[in-house]
């Protein structure tokens, strides 16, 4: 039992372990280019994101049932010894293949600390509280996108990229203590067979969909052998792994909890919305930056008026869980981002940074809820001994669609961006040495800006605002499914005097 004067240290460290893990994803961002130099292995610097993200995503499913099997507090703490492991590695790299594993490593223990973060949350804190603290964990995860590029840039300049994994030691040290010596776990667990085949089809399914996203149309063309070749691993591998759970004993996903229209609906909306911000997310300091010619010096302080939108929404969304059903909150939320999304397609290179914070703001909005919202919905109506499956396919589910956003939305505003200048330019027009037309981050700085004539920056700042405006117009779509899928859900909703009477039973 969690005593009340421990309550506050173990929730303390959870908030550490969050921040740390989804800090993760970004915090490399701004820091990249510095590692590469250091490093070298341009070709391969794609992995030394991928590489956690994959790694994450394929433990949070395999974690979270071994949480549900064997104990959520062993399995966490092995997943803060793991990254904190794998990030005292990532800042002794000498090669880019070093970091690469590394920061593998790394992801598995994050895949481990998200999804049973949420859970022990869940166990410990009593009923009436909940909904707030699940506002306060959702609003760290939307804050630690911010964060991790500012903290990464900030490091990188004044320190050295190497300790942008280190600082993890220190933080994850106090977590650690916090968690092993305040955390007593009370919930009954059975030790189940494990599902070592399942485990094994799913990360190799994920696997092989990273690097044929990865790879295609970068290092192999789309209709290559190698592309269609994992495109087929992938399907075999993946309907494999749907064979396996259907008839597995002890399944890593368990899909008679899908028959839960709850849980189903939430799930959809946990991976489309979160399509949609992310393409939001990376494409909005692009847009400021290289239409508006903003600074690109810490360029994640552009995204702090969405970031501060997704907070309010995301603290109002647990907060109001006593009051409105589930499906209350969301679908007028969602309703904002599908509106914010739609409102980014109206942009110009005439546009005003105001109104550009405007329409961030809306997405901010609109997205925050589901941090909070969607973790208490995925979980309504199961034992204390399945939540720790249906929180990590979540946040799996969550995962899965930024990754994806991540990397479709990046081929089609990449695709468009290049057909516009072929159209205005030519195929074989010659641009100024130095000046690389592939990466829209790097072409519109105050450097290379120097080294192109007016007349073709223009242009080519006319061609990128049309390739993000376009590629926010397909992000409309994940946006609307994520608020159809909210018009769908069930109209359960949080029950304090239920949730009250369960714990007190499991403590």
């Amino acid at each position: 039992m969690a005593k009340k004067n421990n309550r506050g240290v173990i929730l303390g460290g959870l908030l550490l372990a969050i921040l740390m893990a989804s800090m993760d994803n970004t915090i490399v961002a701004t820091a990249i280019g510095t590692i590469v130099g250091d490093l070298g292995g341009f070709d391969k610097l794609m992995w030394v994101t991928s590489a956690y993200l994959v790694a994450e995503m394929a433990g949070m499913p395999i974690f979270g049932k071994l949480s549900d099997m064997y104990g959520r507090k062993r399995f966490f703490i092995f997943g803060i010894i793991v990254f904190m492991a794998g990030s005292a590695l990532c800042g002794t790299a000498s090669t880019i293949e070093q970091l690469i594993i590394y920061r593998a490593i790394q992801g598995i223990g994050g895949g481990a600390l998200m999804p049973i973060a949420f859970t022990i949350m869940f166990d410990v804190v009593p009923a009436d509280k909940r909904g707030k603290m699940g506002g306060l964990f959702g609003a760290v995860f939307g804050l630690s996108s911010i964060f991790g590029p500012l903290l990464g840039g900030y490091i990188t300049d004044y320190i050295n990229w190497s300790w942008i994994f280190y600082i993890n030691l220190p933080l994850g040290l106090i977590a650690f203590v916090m968690i092993a010596f305040f955390y007593k776990e009370s919930v009954e667990h059975s030790k189940q067979k494990i599902d070592y085949l399942g485990a094994f089809t799913l990360v190799a399914s994920i696997v092989c969909l990273m690097f044929a996203l990865e790879l295609g149309g970068k290092e192999y063309a789309w209709d290559s052998s190698m592309i269609l070749g994992l495109f087929a691993a992938f399907a075999v591998l993946i309907i494999g792994f749907i064979f396996i759970e259907r008839r597995a004993e002890e399944p890593i996903i368990t899909f008679g909890m899908f028959k839960n229209r709850l849980y189903t609906t939430s799930n959809i909306m946990a991976m489309f919305s979160a399509a949609a911000f992310i393409t939001a997310s990376v494409y909005i300091p692009i847009f400021i930056q290289g239409v508006l010619g903003g600074s690109a010096t810490n360029s994640a302080l552009v995204l702090l008026p969405m970031m501060l939108g997704s907070v309010v929404t995301a603290a109002g969304g647990g907060s109001f869980l006593a009051k409105f059903k589930y499906r209350s909150i969301m679908i007028p939320t969602l309703a904002l981002l599908v509106i914010g999304i739609a409102l980014l397609t109206t942009l110009t290179t005439g546009s005003s940074r105001f109104i550009v914070t405007v329409f961030m703001i809306l997405v901010g909005l609109g997205i925050g809820a589901s941090f909070s919202v969607l973790s208490n919905a995925a979980i309504h109506g199961f034992t204390a001994r399945q939540r720790g499956s249906a929180s990590s396919t979540l946040n799996f589910m969550r995962s899965l669609g930024m990754t994806l956003g991540i990397t479709v939305f990046g081929i089609i505003q990449s695709h468009v961006f290049m057909n516009k200048l072929a159209s205005m330019f030519g195929s074989g027009a010659q641009m100024p040495e130095g000046v690389d037309l592939s990466d829209p981050r790097k072409i519109l700085t105050p450097e290379t800006r120097e080294k192109i004539p007016t007349e073709v920056l223009d242009k080519i700042i006319e061609a990128l605002s049309a390739s993000i405006v376009h590629t926010f117009a397909w992000a409309i779509i994940p946006s609307v499914i994520a608020l159809v899928a909210a018009l769908a859900m069930s109209k359960e909703k949080f029950d304090p005097a239920a949730e009250l009477k369960e714990y007190s039973a499991s403590h």
